[in-house]
């Protein structure tokens, strides 16, 4: 029987990219996968809702709750997760995987888009992880997940945007205290990373364009490195800043090229934060 099985995963910003591949990974596992994103109708440019989402869930063995969920309201944030608690029955994994992103200096940056950086992507680890506890407590294999880098300090990685460098990291450190702090409730709380750039709309719109996506992978690769961590028993991995590609070795796989973007051997581009 899988490890995911009737479990029920809460993922935010599940409506496109990593978020979507991995509820579909979890789905594929025959878990209850909670689908919360701001994606109620389709946008002019970008594919998805959650709606869409929870019908490739339900396709793929999976149940599915789709919720609309803004992460930067906190009395909303409260609301589904006990929504979906109530629903299911229980919560046994959050996956903070909402984020946004801007990569610009101080000195260009208005400071609205750094709080849209901050809400979405430091604070909300918070806020939706506390809004989870009570349900997590009562889990036998609880786990919080964020997708968020190994803290390097690195100055290269401050000079050019260090606005958003600052949020990702602090998901980092949150995790990191939680990790601490929930030990004796039983819950795991890691962080994940891509090793290499994954090919997904924020890449396209906010970063480098098309010409980009060749040199990354799909999603699909976080989506299984997140699975392998949110299918353990959580005494055996908590407190770790965790690689996709790092972790899949560890769990056997030697072949990455399924994982490819565009079929081909052009060089693959590191993921940001990592040396």
């Amino acid at each position: 029987m899988s490890t995911l099985r009737n479990r029920t995963v809460f993922i935010t910003g599940a409506s496109r990219g990593i978020g979507r591949a991995i509820a579909l990974a979890c789905a594929r596992q025959g878990a209850n996968v909670v689908i919360a994103a701001k994606s109620d109708t389709p946008h002019p440019k970008l594919p998805g809702t959650i709606h869409t989402v929870a019908g490739e869930v339900r396709e793929a063995g999976g149940q599915a709750l789709p919720l609309v969920l803004d992460v930067r309201d906190e009395k909303q944030i409260r609301q589904r997760i006990d929504e979906a608690g109530e629903h299911f029955g229980g919560i046994d994994a959050l996956v903070n995987n909402a984020g946004a992103i801007r990569l610009t200096g101080v000195e260009k940056l208005n400071v609205s888009r750094y709080d849209l950086m901050h809400q979405v992507n430091a604070r909300a680890v918070m806020a939706c992880s506390q809004a989870a506890l009570p349900w997590l407590k009562e889990s036998d294999q609880a786990h919080i997940l964020s997708l968020s880098p190994p803290l390097n300090l690195n100055t290269r990685w401050f000079a050019q945007y260090g606005p958003y460098t600052t949020t990702k990291y602090a998901m980092t450190m949150l995790s990191l205290g939680m990790a601490e702090e929930f030990k004796r409730y039983g819950i795991a709380v890691n962080t994940l990373w891509p090793k290499t750039l994954i090919a997904t709309a924020a890449i396209e719109f906010e970063v480098g364009g098309p010409q980009l996506m060749a040199q990354g992978r799909k999603p699909d690769i976080m989506a299984d490195a997140a699975v392998s961590i949110l299918g353990r028993s959580p005494d055996t991995m908590t407190g770790q800043n965790l690689i996709d590609e790092d972790l899949l070795r560890q769990d056997g796989m030697t072949d990455f090229e399924h994982y490819r973007y565009e079929p081909g051997d052009k060089p693959l581009m590191p993921d940001l934060f990592l040396d």
